[in-house]
């Protein structure tokens, strides 16, 4: 794990890409802008967790049948 320590307006880039900018510090907590492309999934690590269980417990999507169309 990289550990950078950035003031408020400062920022990191990832991958030449997607941008992380500090906005905001408030006593513990930090405000953090995002920028990175449409094509780029970006979730809160909770969130990105709950998606993985989901995904995990969801049914499996059902097999193709047989086809109906007339030959």
């Amino acid at each position: 794990m990289l550990v950078l320590t950035r003031k408020m307006g400062e920022g990191i880039v990832v991958g030449g890409n997607i941008q992380l900018k500090v906005l905001r510090i408030s006593g513990s907590r930090v405000t953090i802008g995002i920028e990175a492309p449409q094509s780029v999934r970006v979730l809160r690590a909770d969130l990105a967790g709950d998606a993985d269980r989901s995904r995990a417990e969801a049914p499996p999507p059902p097999a193709p049948g047989p086809s109906l169309e007339a030959g």
